[in-house]
């Protein structure tokens, strides 16, 4: 039995995760450049991976520290956290730090904070480009193998999200999934988008391929055109999606909202607004640019903007 399956019955209030960093500078990670690498000789690409991977195994367990002492049990690892991790040169080094990985991997899971991965937007296993399926597959292989060195569950307790991907095309995306690997198969979940596959046909998705649904307010509210978070299609999205999770107490939601409008795809800095049957998701990451600002005051107006919305 996981901690996860031990859990003790959710609070009213939400379970809320951050993504990635803070809108401070607490939590921060480093980056290098293809070009860069490059530049360097053999031996000094060596040991800048080193350095470049050390240190931002050194930011993971702060931000492990910073949710634990902010009272946030979800954090979204950042896609690059490692970069260059699908290069043998990257492979390589990371193999050696696998001790230290998983030592935090561990202490997240002791700490009560559940880790998730959201890929980035390259990732497409609907292309009609066979190559981009492939490099999409390694992508996914990349985080898979992550979340084995953090000694993460093989299920959706530990989720990597992705969004459908080309349109018109979810036979293709049902066909590839069905073939993925155990490891990345049974963490992977879908998430609805507000241009290519909104929240009925990524749910229809889920269903054939029995991956979890990650429901998204804002972008049904934006690929509906609804007038506000009082529509009733989001409630019944939201327990329709629920449906798709082997554990229900394991849904995992977003919420945001528009930057300068209703239908804004861009995030805002706050939350002012959230459909009211969100006060029944059990996990919900808060997709606004103000980080953990955004969450502590989410926190102390959830009473009064759940009564509002």
């Amino acid at each position: 039995m996981t901690r996860a399956d031990r859990r003790e019955p959710r609070e009213a209030v939400p379970q809320f995760g951050l993504v990635c960093i803070t809108a401070s500078e607490t939590v921060r990670f480093r980056s290098m450049t293809r070009t860069r690498l490059r530049s360097l000789a053999p031996r000094e690409q060596r040991a800048a991976l080193d350095r470049l991977y050390r240190e931002n195994l050194a930011r993971f367990r702060a931000a492990i520290d910073f949710c634990a002492g902010r009272r946030l049990p979800l954090y979204r690892i950042p896609s690059n956290l490692f970069p260059f991790a699908d290069t043998p040169l990257g492979a390589a080094r990371l193999r050696r730090l696998r001790p230290l990985i998983g030592a935090e991997g561990r202490r997240a899971t002791a700490l009560g904070i559940r880790l998730v991965a959201h890929p980035d937007q390259y990732v497409v296993l609907n292309s009609d480009d066979p190559t981009v399926i492939a490099n999409s597959i390694s992508i996914l292989e990349l985080h898979g193998r992550l979340m084995d060195d953090l000694f993460q569950p093989r299920s959706s307790w530990a989720a990597i999200q992705i969004h459908g991907g080309k349109s018109d095309r979810a036979a293709l995306l049902v066909r590839t999934i069905k073939r993925l690997e155990p490891k990345i198969r049974n963490r992977l979940a879908l998430e609805n988008d507000e241009r290519a596959y909104g929240a009925q046909a990524i749910l229809e998705i889920c269903r054939q391929t029995g991956c979890p649904m990650v429901f998204d307010a804002h972008h049904h509210l934006v690929h509906e055109r609804l007038r506000s978070y009082h529509d009733p299609t989001l409630a019944t999205m939201l327990a329709a999606a629920r449906s798709t999770w082997p554990n229900p107490e394991w849904q995992l939601t977003h919420l945001s909202n528009g930057a300068n409008s209703l239908h804004d795809p861009r995030h805002s800095d706050f939350i002012s607004s959230f459909p009211r049957s969100f006060g029944r998701a059990p996990w919900i990451e808060i997709e606004a640019k103000q980080k953990e600002a955004a969450i502590e005051r989410l926190r102390r107006q959830w009473t009064s903007l759940k009564a509002a919305s």
